[in-house]
Parts: C-alpha cells; structure tokens; sequence
C-alpha cells in the first residue's frame, strides 16, 4: 500500500509539473487576430460606414447632433443596457471577427485569438452562453454542497451541550470556504455573459480570493492545525499576497497574463498540499481527495493548453468549467464526511 502511495504521488507531482511549465508558456501568447490587416481595414470601415457588408451595425447609426456616433448610442440606451457596454467599437470588432473567422474557415485555417479571446460567438444577449450556463450550474452545485454541509453539521450531527456549536473543528473554515465559492461562481456567470471592464475585474478578484483561502483551507486541513495562533501564522503571508494582488489588478494593471501565472500557481499548490496529504492518510474519503487532485490537475492543464473553439462555443476553458461540477459535487462531499468523521472521533474521545 505504501508503494503504490508513493507511485501515485509521483504521478501526481509530475502531472502538477506539467501544468505548470505549460501554463507558464501560455500565459505569453500575443492575439494574432489583432495583427491581421484584413481585420483592421474591416473594423474601421464597419465604424466609419456603420455598415457590414449588406448588414448594418445600428449602434453606429450617426445621429443628427453631430456627436461621435460611439458616445451618442450609448449616452441614450436605457441605464439597464449601458453596463454591457455593446456599441459602435464592440459590435464592430464582434462582426468583423466572425466575418473573418468564416473566411479563414473557408480557406482550411484555424482560428486565432481577438484581443487576448478566441471568437466564441454570442446566443441572444449572451457573450459566452455555454461557459456561462456552466458557470451558473456549478454555481447551483456549490450551493446545495454549503447547504446539505450546513444542515449536516447543525441539524444531524451532535452540538456541544453548553455552547451549542459543532464538535467538528473547521466548521467555519468550510463556510468560508463556501461562500468565496459561490462568490466566485456568480461572478464567472456574470462575466462570461457580458465581458466588460468592470465584470472582468470582479472575476478575476473572485476568483484569485477563493483560490488564495482554498490553498489556506488546504494547509489547515492537511497540517489538522486547530489553534488560532498557527492558523493566523499560515493565513497571514498568503491573504497579504492575494490582497496585493487584487489592488494591482484592480487599481494598476490588469494584466491577463499576470492573473493567470498567479492563479495557476495557487492552484497548483493547493492540488500539491491535497494530493501528498490523500497520498498518505488513511482518511475514509482520501479517494475522493485523490480523484478532486488529478481532476483539478487536468483542468489546469487544459486551461494552460488554451484549447481552440469548437463549433463556434465551446473551447478548452469550457471545458475547464464543465469539469468543475463533478468535481465540486466530490468537494462538499468530502467536507462533509470528514465532518462526520471528526465528529465521531472527538465524541468517542470524550467517553
């Protein structure tokens, strides 16, 4: 049994390598789609013309005040079709991409990416409808996972008679923990459904907090640090790091590329910390913290390998969401046995 411990952790570390070093490369690709003068002369034309080919952009319809076009739209839509920010430059820079994309297709090449995204093509008022609807399911999923966690620990699992709280030592950890998730689930729904500046940086700052207290909840948990004065020394360092992190994406730079170096190597430690600790316990659920490692693990390397679009919606970072939902089933399902677990055990104790 130990050897095959220490074969699976090898394989796991090697897997985690690999991610790493890919994600590290991908992180650097430049948008070639922007380069491509075909695409240039069309968006110009498209805002100059305010027409496509036979078709007209209505965003770019000049207006009779003389004000630039771009401004005088969207000054006068509704407050509640502003914050999607589609006007003249949007819509253009939109058709013309599919416009060319169909071309390159015609001509047996591959798609490129259009500012820093590969052209994934819209569903009614939907930017990204297949990553958004994947968003919004895990999002359901991490939900009913808090939920059925919190009436396990409150309504079936044994409180401590004169305080009435729960025997199970991480229980506020695990809410924390949920509601980041959550956070950082509605925040990717929202962001994949109308990208703009604002969405863009409220999911980046989501995700890259929920994946700093993921990584601490991974220490704790791994470590069985129960004393405050240990948690606080193992969460200072990393929520100073998470904090600077969002404050320069939020108010300096933000830098794609940066975001994802950061949030690689914050998965990739959290996987670490999981993978060595279900290698080695003997934990009921450690099969369970195996197959949620080696899952994550191959998510971040499909995120890494930046998999082109299929069928004009689906590309590697759908897929990437897609696996999330297994994944955060398994999740709470672990929390939730390990709380049964060490409520048992500090129970049995007590006798």
């Amino acid at each position: 049994m130990t050897r095959v411990r220490g074969k699976v952790s090898l394989l796991l570390l090697g897997l985690l390598a690999m991610a790493c070093a890919t994600a590290a490369g991908a992180a650097d690709d430049a948008s070639e789609g922007d380069a491509d003068p075909l695409y240039r002369s069309c968006v110009e034309e498209c805002q100059r013309t305010g027409a496509l080919k036979e078709d007209s952009i209505k965003h770019c319809i000049v207006p009779t005040d003389d004000q630039p076009a771009d401004r005088s739209w969207y000054a006068n839509e509704p407050l509640y079709l502003q914050w999607k920010e589609w006007n003249c430059n949007s819509e253009c820079r939109y058709h013309c991409m599919m416009e060319r994309e169909k071309e390159r297709e015609e001509l047996a090449l591959g798609p490129v990416k259009y500012h820093g995204k590969w052209p994934l093509k819209r569903a009614s008022v939907f930017q990204e409808p297949f990553s958004a609807a994947l968003s919004a399911l895990t999002l359901l999923v991490q939900f009913n996972g808090w939920l059925s966690f919190f009436l396990l620990l409150m309504y079936k699992l044994p409180l401590r008679p004169e305080t009435h709280a729960t025997y199970y030592e991480y229980t506020g950890l695990w809410h924390i923990y949920g509601y980041l998730a959550m956070n950082s689930w509605f925040w990717s729904a929202i962001y994949h459904s109308c990208d703009t500046a604002w969405t863009e940086k409220l999911y980046f700052s989501s995700t890259a907090a929920f994946l700093g207290y993921s990584l601490i909840l991974a220490i704790l948990r791994a470590s069985s640090l129960r004393d405050e004065a240990s948690r606080v020394m193992v969460a200072a360092p990393i929520l100073a790091f998470v904090t600077t992190h969002i404050l320069y994406l939020n108010f300096y730079d933000l830098n794609k590329g940066l975001n994802m170096k950061v949030c690689t190597v914050i998965s990739i430690a959290q996987l670490l910390v999981w993978a060595l600790w279900a290698a080695f316990t003997r934990h009921p659920s450690r099969l369970k913290i195996m197959f949620v490692a080696l899952g994550g693990i191959l998510s971040v390397f499909l995120e890494a390998q930046d998999v082109p679009p299929r069928w004009g919606y689906i590309d590697g970072h759908a897929i990437c969401l897609a696996m999330a939902i297994p994944l955060s089933y398994l999740w709470w399902s672990f929390a939730k046995e390990d709380a049964e677990m060490r409520t048992l055990a500090i129970m049995k104790k007590k006798r």
